[in-house]
C-alpha cells in the first residue's frame, strides 16, 4: 500500500511548490475531486522504486484568540488524520512565527511521524539560522529549497526510510494461483455499498482482516465459481457481527490507495446523474495507475430509453480515454445484470497479465509496418526492428529501432490496435514504449 504524506504549514511558506517537486508536476491539482478536496490536492510521487501519495493542504490561519486546534480547517485535519507521515513546512527567511508554534503544538498532539522542512534555505545547510527551528520540538530540521529542488531527495529519503515497500510486482507464473485484487471505485452515492453488500450477502461470507500493517486497507477474501478474489475497501467496510458490511463513505486517500493496490478496478457510475467531472477524475486516475478497469452503470433501470441513449453518448465522449473498457448496465438494488460483471472482471484481469512472446510481438510489428509504415519526419525515417514485453498490469510492449522519437502518437495508436486485436486484450491499458538505438543518424537519408 502506498504511504500517504501530508504537506502542512502556514500560508506562503512554499507548500504547493514542494508538492509540485514531490510529484514532479507543475500543476498543483493532480487529482482534484470536486466538492471533496476544496483544500486538499492529491498527487503521486516516486523516489526510485518507492511510490507514495502526496496531499497538499491549505494554509493554516489560526485565530490568535483561539489557537490552531479550534481554527484549523476540517480538510487539513482530515489530511493529517489520513496521512502516514507529515511534512511540516516553515520559512527560514521569515523565521519562526506564532502560527508555526501553534501548528507544532497541534502536530505533537497527534500520533504521526512529523518531518520539519525548512524551506527557502538555498545554501544554508550549515546556517545558524536553522538553529531556532529546534524550538518547535519537531526534531532535526531539513533545509530545502522547493523552488530550486535542493534538499528534496534527502528529505524524502528520511520520510520514506521506515516504510516497507517490498516487491509488489507479481510474477507471471504465480498469477493463476493468486486471487484477483478488486477495487470498487466511484463517487459518493453511486451504489458502491449496495453492490458490495449484495455480493457479500450472496456469498454468505465470514470476512476477516488480512494480516498487514495498520496502513493496509481492509480486504475481504471470497470465492465465486472457483475464482478467488480480494475485495479492497473503498466504500467504508465495517465489521457487523462476524461479517463486514459496506457503508456509503468516500475517502479520496482510500480510493487512490485501493486503485493502486488493485489488479482490476470496477468503476461505478450513476445512470441517473450522468458522467460527472468527478467520475472523469477518478477514471483518469485509474488510467494513470495502469490498472485494468470495467465500467458499470448502476441504476440503469431508473432511466428511460432517451436518457439511456444520451448517457451512452456522454460515456463515449467524456470517458473516451477508457474506450478499451467494457461498459455494463446494472441495477445493484434489483440484482440485475450482475452476472456479466464477474466475467468482465476475469477477462480484464487475464488481459492485464497476458504473456506475449518476443517472436510473436516482432512478427506482429513487422506485419503492421508492412501494412502501414510510419511517416517520415523531416530527414528521418523511423525504423521499427523488434518488440518484446516489458511488463504486466498494465502490459507494456517495448519496440526497438532507429529514430523512434519521430514516431507519431497516431501511429502508436495504430500499433496498439493491432496488438490488442491479436491478443484479444480487453479492459486493460496497453503501454507502448519506443527505444531508439544510440546512433541518431543511422536512418537519415
Amino acid at each position: 500500500m502506498k504511504p500517504v504524506i501530508a504537506v502542512v504549514g502556514r500560508p506562503n511558506v512554499g507548500k504547493s511548490t514542494l508538492f509540485n517537486r514531490m510529484t514532479k508536476t507543475r500543476d498543483a491539482i493532480v487529482a482534484d475531486f470536486s466538492g471533496l478536496t476544496r483544500d486538499r490536492h492529491y498527487g503521486d510521487g516516486r523516489l526510485g522504486d518507492r511510490e507514495f501519495i502526496v496531499v497538499d493542504t491549505g494554509g493554516f490561519e489560526p485565530d490568535s484568540t483561539t489557537g490552531i486546534v479550534k481554527e484549523m480547517a476540517k480538510q487539513t485535519r482530515q489530511a493529517v488524520a489520513e496521512a502516514d507521515a507529515v511534512v511540516f513546512v516553515v520559512d527560514v527567511r521569515a523565521g519562526l512565527s506564532a502560527q508555526d508554534h501553534d501548528i507544532s503544538r497541534y502536530l505533537r498532539s497527534v500520533n504521526k511521524r512529523v518531518f520539519l522542512a525548512v524551506n527557502k534555505a538555498e545554501g544554508m545547510s550549515e546556517s545558524p539560522l536553522l538553529g531556532e527551528f529546534y524550538e518547535l520540538g519537531m526534531g532535526e530540521p531539513h533545509p530545502i529549497s522547493a523552488a530550486h529542488g535542493q534538499g528534496i531527495r534527502s528529505l524524502l529519503d528520511a520520510v520514506l526510510a521506515d516504510f516497507d515497500f517490498g516487491d509488489e510486482d507479481e510474477l507471471a507464473d504465480d498469477v493463476e494461483d493468486k486471487p484477483i485484487r478488486l477495487a470498487v471505485a466511484g463517487r459518493p452515492n453511486v451504489g458502491k455499498s449496495t453492490l458490495i453488500n449484495t455480493w457479500l450477502g450472496e456469498e454468505r461470507l465470514v470476512a476477516f482482516d488480512m494480516p498487514g500493517t495498520t496502513r493496509d486497507a481492509i480486504t475481504v477474501p471470497f470465492e465465486r465459481h472457483g475464482q478467488k478474489f480480494q475485495l479492497i475497501d473503498t466504500a467504508g467496510l465495517r465489521r457487523k457481527g462476524k461479517v463486514f458490511e459496506a457503508i456509503e463513505k468516500f475517502s479520496v486517500v482510500k480510493t487512490l490507495q485501493a486503485i493502486a493496490d488493485a489488479n482490476v478496478v470496477l468503476l461505478l457510475l450513476d445512470a441517473t446523474q450522468g458522467v460527472s467531472e468527478q467520475d472523469a477524475h477518478i477514471a483518469g486516475y485509474v488510467l494513470e495507475s495502469g490498472r485494468a478497469v470495467v465500467l458499470a452503470v448502476n441504476k440503469w433501470d431508473a432511466i428511460d430509453d432517451y436518457q439511456r441513449e444520451t448517457l451512452e453518448r456522454s460515456i463515449a465522449q467524456r470517458l473516451a480515454f477508457l474506450k478499451f473498457a467494457p461498459v455494463l448496465r446494472i441495477s445493484a438494488i434489483r440484482r440485475q445484470g450482475l452476472g456479466p460483471v464477474w466475467q468482465s472482471i476475469a477477462d480484464a484481469h487475464a488481459s492485464a497479465f497476458r504473456k506475449m512472446s518476443t517472436p510473436v510481438l516482432t512478427r506482429l510489428l513487422h506485419e503492421a509496418v508492412e501494412a502501414q509504415a510510419p511517416k517520415r519526419a523531416g530527414a528521418f525515417r523511423p525504423k521499427l526492428r523488434y518488440a518484446h514485453q516489458g511488463g504486466m498490469n498494465p502490459p507494456v510492449i517495448v519496440i526497438h529501432g532507429n529514430s523512434l522519437e519521430h514516431v507519431s502518437s497516431v501511429y502508436k495508436r495504430y500499433l496498439e490496435g493491432r496488438f490488442r486485436e491479436h491478443f484479444k486484450l480487453t479492459g486493460t491499458p496497453l503501454r507502448i514504449e519506443m527505444k531508439s538505438s544510440q546512433n541518431p543518424f543511422t536512418d537519415k537519408d
